[in-house]
């Protein structure tokens, strides 16, 4: 039976290792370049002797509550899988290697290809993980919006767009590198793994409507925000007007006494005083009573 290897390079910052590493497989140096270029875009390249392909292993950190995002190159060989990492907190891959050190599954029974098959499913499937906590962090937003809105939740807003903006460019890209596997003509990425690559492949796009739909219901909340704060200034702008409405006629008839006319009507009078407070105080109820039958506050 033939027999798969798997290399796994836990730092690709060791550049002494993956220049060792380039130098005994014969990796071209701009690939290398590649590797150590954790900013890589998601990609595929098929070369004369391997494949060549980069992807972003995310993770959710729970104590800062963001998306950590894990460059993985990988290199598919005949019989041969080679990884690198950075080596940031971890990986995604230790079911894989207990399946291959209990000898379960296909993993051992099949090629390299199919190995590479179960770290990119791996990653992807970790995508969904993301996603249900982002959707834990909008339904916690839209009661926050319902609520009472701050400036604190449009700052929380913001993150979480900008949060499936990077979620966006780690997946879109992706959907490419797997669609390129499938329609791959080389001999190092057999039959019987392509099908598991149209699986894969409709993983991803899951993970991309619902990331779409997260970023529309996102958008939708912005919108939401926007006509709330809007909403609260106009109540706010409302009472003012009502209440110096109210005191639009209170006004008038102070300024009317408080002319300095010698000659006034009531200028003299015993009452007068308490009589211009009396008229004051009913046109005040009055209005007050006309504004709640106008239903306008």
């Amino acid at each position: 039976r033939r027999s798969n290897v798997w290399i796994d390079i836990d730092s690709v910052h060791q550049i002494s290792t993956v220049e060792a590493m380039g130098e005994y497989f014969h990796i071209h140096p701009l690939v290398l370049e590649d590797i150590t270029n954790t900013d890589q875009r998601p990609k595929m390249e098929e070369l004369e002797d391997y494949i060549y392909i980069s992807l972003n292993m995310l993770s959710y950190d729970e104590n800062r509550r963001e998306i950590i995002s894990e460059q993985v190159s990988l290199l598919i060989y005949q019989g041969l899988l080679i990884s690198f990492q950075e080596g940031i907190e971890g990986d995604l891959f230790d079911p894989i290697r207990e399946r291959l050190r209990h000898n379960k599954g296909k993993v051992r029974k099949l090629g390299a290809d199919y190995l590479a098959y179960s770290l990119i499913d791996s990653i992807v499937d970790n995508y969904f993980v993301i996603l249900e906590k982002i959707g834990e962090k909008i339904e916690i937003l839209e009661e926050e919006l319902v609520e009472n809105p701050t400036s604190e939740t449009l700052q929380n807003l913001h993150r979480m767009k900008r949060e499936m903006l990077f979620l966006r460019k780690s997946v879109w890209p992706l959907r490419e590198v797997i669609a390129a596997m499938q329609r791959s003509e080389s001999e190092l990425i057999g039959s019987t793994t392509k099908v598991y690559l149209r699986d894969l492949y409709d993983h991803t796009i899951q993970v991309i409507d619902t990331m779409e739909t997260f970023r529309d219901m996102l958008s939708g909340m912005l919108d939401i925000y926007l006509s709330s704060i809007s909403n609260r200034l106009n109540n706010v702008m409302k009472v003012l007007t009502i209440i110096a409405t109210i005191f639009m006629p209170l006004t008038f008839i102070a300024g009317i006494y408080g002319m300095n006319f010698k000659y006034m009507p009531e200028l003299e009078w015993k009452y007068g005083y308490a009589m211009s407070l009396s008229i004051m105080a009913v046109t005040a109820f009055i209005m007050v009573i006309y504004f709640k039958k106008k239903d306008w506050f």
